[in-house]
């Protein structure tokens, strides 16, 4: 079965960290490149972090820097949930094998798409910073991409502000060309993410299978579970992670096709992702948002993935 050629734009991120493991033990994905951004640490510290966990499961993966601060908006930081080092408590040491692609980020991913024969998957993970200027700079690239499959956003609540999402709040401009630009869009929000939880006793299951990322995984996992046990939840919610998934298995998360509009101006709302639910609008749907989540299957995928990185 053919792969699905993908690249992936983070900002590594505990989460993230776990999202690229998952992706790169898939059969089911052809991962032609990372891209950083800035939003979870700086773009220094994201950069640095992709490197790492790439020369850590020694794979070839290109690593490209972009964008360091939004496109209007100063850069603020989640490091007081990912930690000094945007890792939590893991600790992998530098890259030994591995350098920045010269290419910048946005540069990077046109040559790729240009070049490639199949159309390619986008799975953003951070603020959409880069993939904003990507379409700006190329409006040609639209002609190359099978779509774009996002993590951020959310129907109702917010994490970063009682209305917005961090990934859309930390760039909402970004996030409204993206949603403009006509591209297939699965948006993988906080309705959806919020029911990713992996509880204790399952993160135990998981750390012991036997497999050379044992260690990392056990230290990402805890990382997320401390942090979420903050804010009341009982287990270690996994937002990017649940983003790769849902484009190694599309039937993972249901998702309904709605119009989605973002609030740039708010003066409480700014980087809401407005969602029309109910129609009102009566305007054409612009992305696929996922509302239900099919847990077990979610699990399964995440021990299988342990699997691929046996001892």
């Amino acid at each position: 079965m053919m792969k699905i050629p993908v690249i992936i734009d983070c900002d590594p991120g505990v989460d993230d960290a776990l999202a690229i493991l998952l992706a790169l033990a898939s059969d089911k994905l052809e991962v032609r490149a990372i891209t950083t951004v800035a939003g979870n640490q700086t773009i220094a510290k994201t950069t640095a972090n992709a490197l790492r966990i790439v020369d850590f499961l020694g794979a070839g993966t290109k690593v490209a820097a972009g964008a360091a601060k939004p496109l209007q908006r100063e850069l603020k930081t989640a490091e007081w949930v990912h930690g000094a080092s945007g890792l939590g408590k893991a600790d992998l040491p530098p890259a030994r094998r591995l350098a920045a692609d010269p290419l910048n980020a946005v540069d990077l991913i046109w040559e790729s798409v240009r070049q490639s024969q199949e159309k390619i998957q986008l799975i953003a993970l951070g603020p959409l910073t880069n993939l904003a200027i990507l379409l700006s700079a190329h409006p040609g690239v639209r002609e190359k991409l099978a779509g774009i499959t996002l993590m951020g956003g959310s129907c109702f609540l917010g994490n970063t502000t009682p209305a917005a999402e961090f990934n859309i709040h930390c760039d909402p401009e970004a996030a409204k060309i993206v949603f403009e630009s006509g591209l297939p869009i699965t948006m993988i929000g906080l309705d959806a993410t919020r029911q990713a939880v992996v509880y204790e006793s399952e993160i135990a299951e998981i750390v012991a299978i036997p497999s050379r990322v044992g260690k990392f995984v056990g230290d990402l996992f805890r990382s997320t579970l401390e942090v979420c046990r903050f804010f009341g939840a009982e287990g270690a919610v996994m937002h990017d992670l649940l983003a790769v998934a849902q484009v190694i298995n599309p039937q993972l998360v249901k998702t309904q096709a709605y119009r989605v509009e973002i609030e740039t101006s708010g003066e409480f709302t700014t980087g809401k992702t407005v969602v029309d639910r109910y129609h009102v609008w009566n305007r054409e749907p612009n992305a696929r948002v996922g509302l239900e989540v099919n847990r077990p299957a979610f699990l399964e995928m995440i021990k299988e993935m342990m699997v691929q990185y046996g001892i």
